[in-house]
């Protein structure tokens, strides 16, 4: 064990070691900041529109990189994770053939590894993962549409999270807050979205009339 560690902070694979911790970091801070609802995702402008061009260089440049235009709290974890993987492996390979380089050598070998890497997996990931707002469908088209409490309850505190399918039946998982007029809307009530502030809505419990129908078995 303390050879393993000793290997994953010496100081020619200190900046992966680096980049591994901090998607562990990131990824906890998520997941907690989810279950009381907020989203980190959310704080760093996770709906940043990479389809079309900016006249802001560092957004282009992500989203060349980016091609599937994955949130961008995803991309910093694929960047990371690919940043970190293919350190390690750079230099676990020059040292079985010399020795370790010096650790802004392989750091530039490893960011030249991963931008691949990286375009290769935001193509991939963004074809399953939900997001907050596709290329076909904004976020004001949801407006109007039926969708489950996933994050609760909903009232007017920090927003909670709102599952809800668009037109064309795509899954997005929206922040969302209850109408001023609303009372506390637990998990897994039925709700309308009926207005949006930026990326976050404002819901109501759906009546009855405009829930969707239960399915029937038939005999």
């Amino acid at each position: 064990m303390s050879a393993l560690l000793e290997h994953v902070m010496a100081p020619e694979v200190r900046p992966f070691a680096i980049a591994a911790a901090m998607i562990v970091i990131v990824g906890s801070v998520e997941v907690i900041s989810m279950l009381i609802g907020a989203s980190l995702s959310e704080m760093l402008g996770t709906n940043i529109d990479f389809a079309h061009p900016s006249d802001n260089g560092v957004l282009n440049a992500i989203s060349w990189i980016n091609v599937g235009g994955v949130p961008l709290l995803i991309f910093l974890l694929l960047l990371l994770g690919a940043f970190s993987i293919t350190g390690f492996l750079i230099q676990d390979l020059a040292r079985m053939i010399a020795g370790p380089l010096p650790a802004s050598i392989a750091s530039v070998g490893a960011v030249a590894a991963s931008v691949p890497l990286v375009r290769v997996s935001s193509r991939a990931i963004a074809r399953i993962i939900p997001k907050d707002e596709s290329y076909v469908v904004g976020l004001g088209d949801l407006v109007g549409r039926i969708g489950e409490v996933v994050v609760g309850p909903l009232d007017q505190g920090p927003p909670g999270r709102v599952s809800v399918a668009d037109i064309h039946g795509n899954r997005h998982f929206v922040s969302a807050v209850a109408a001023p007029s609303s009372g506390p809307l637990p998990q897994g009530t039925m709700v309308l979205l009926v207005d949006r502030d930026g990326t976050r809505f404002v819901a109501v419990k759906a009546d009855d009339e405009l829930k969707p129908p239960k399915p029937t078995l038939s005999n």
